[in-house]
């Protein structure tokens, strides 16, 4: 019984500091430390959480923006990845594609706003765009560099073992840069959300930002609190699912083994 109250306290610790802000929040507006011009308390934030729900406005602009969010992944991710496995792997793609994507890298994503706008137009594909371009080079990057950092022992145990081409790669090099390309993942997911907040604050016509955007111009202080919410929420799922898969997938790791009851519930 007491093991599995300390459990049950360990997986709550995460949620601690959540909560005590939450609380300070409420108790500080209720008291006129914080003016509700400037923040309103949590209570009205949810009540303008319920009439959305209930209008089905607030589903609607969610999945609207998780619908662009994870199309503009999939396709930056995996160009990412097939870029980062391609020179990674081979000396000859690495020498002629490298140098190109690291000087792209270097330009931020967002400065190209006001182009991507004269390509696009404020359709979908200006911010499914943008996404892509944020989140390709860290999945790029980190892939690459797990490739790269493969233990050479291991793969020469595996050619000793008569694994060689595709049974190589299978066995041994994917699986060691695999902790690498999640903690690409990982990163990437959050720059997935930065990304979209901004692409949906400055053009568009749905999504959260323009839910927060059109709360803007009626004052409408506890629904932009909501979009903030949201996509703070949407952040976290995204980041218990990379946690997941790593536990999944690495358990093989001792690294991950060792955390695995320290990570649950995070």
């Amino acid at each position: 019984m007491l093991k599995r109250i300390k459990q049950t306290a360990m997986n709550l610790r995460p949620w601690a500091i959540p909560v005590l802000l939450l609380m300070s929040w409420q108790l500080f507006t209720k008291w006129g430390l914080i003016s509700a011009r400037v923040l309103p308390a949590p209570t009205e934030v949810l009540a303008a959480f319920i009439d959305l729900l209930k209008t089905g406005e607030l589903i609607h602009h969610v999945w609207v923006s998780l619908w662009r969010a994870l199309t503009g992944f999939a396709i930056g991710g995996s160009i990412g990845f097939i870029f980062g496995l391609l020179n990674g792997l081979f000396r000859p793609a690495e020498m002629t594609f490298d140098t190109s994507i690291q000087m792209l890298r270097n330009i931020p994503h967002l400065a190209l706003v006001p182009l991507v706008i004269l390509w696009f137009g404020i359709g979908e594909e200006a911010k499914i765009f943008l996404v892509a371009v944020a989140v390709l080079f860290p999945v790029y990057l980190n892939t690459f560099h797990g490739i790269k950092n493969v233990d050479k022992g291991l793969m020469e145990m595996g050619k000793t073992y008569g694994l060689s081409g595709w049974s190589l790669f299978s066995q041994v090099i994917f699986p060691g840069a695999l902790s690498s390309i999640l903690v690409g993942v990982r990163y990437s997911l959050g720059v997935m959300w930065i990304t979209l907040i901004v692409a949906e604050t400055i053009s568009s016509t749905s999504g959260i930002g323009y839910m927060a955007m059109t709360a803007r111009e009626f004052y409408q202080m506890n629904v932009i609190v909501l979009a903030i919410l949201m996509y703070a929420l949407l952040g976290k799922v995204s980041d218990m699912i990379a946690r997941f898969m790593e536990r999944k997938w690495l358990v093989w790791h001792p690294s991950y083994q060792f955390g695995n009851t320290s990570d649950r519930g995070k």
